[in-house]
């Protein structure tokens, strides 16, 4: 459950991203979109490892 919210959320992040930069630190321009899938991919990651 937490993967898929996790997931979804980020996704809809990207989006947002790519329509309109969201102007945080590392994220002013629209094609910095791809930092926010390298953090969803690590965040999946540490989700999986910790989960039993």
């Amino acid at each position: 459950m937490v993967n898929k919210f996790i997931g979804l959320f980020l996704v809809l992040l990207m989006a947002v991203q790519l329509i309109r930069p969201l102007g945080l630190p590392g994220l002013h321009r629209r094609r910095d979109f791809w930092k926010l899938a390298v953090v969803a991919f690590v965040l999946w990651s540490v989700v999986l490892l910790i989960r039993p």
